[in-house]
């Protein structure tokens, strides 16, 4: 398994290739490489999406 500073890493590559390898922006790169694997593993922490139970899924009608 991959460790975070690895897909920083890679991440931040990614970016700078993007960016057409400009120089002198490492940090940048490397700080937008964190913000974007910190987001990814926050919407892994909250799980899949779950349907409300509450709403009504249109297949029974409201008098059943």
């Amino acid at each position: 398994m991959d460790t975070r500073e690895e897909r920083i890493k890679r991440r931040a590559y990614e970016i700078w290739e993007r960016e057409g390898r400009p120089t002198g922006r490492e940090q940048e790169h490397w700080d937008q490489a964190v913000q974007e694997i910190e987001a990814e593993g926050s919407e892994n922490e909250r799980g899949p999406v779950v349907p409300d139970p509450t709403v009504a899924d249109g297949s029974k009608s409201s008098t059943d």
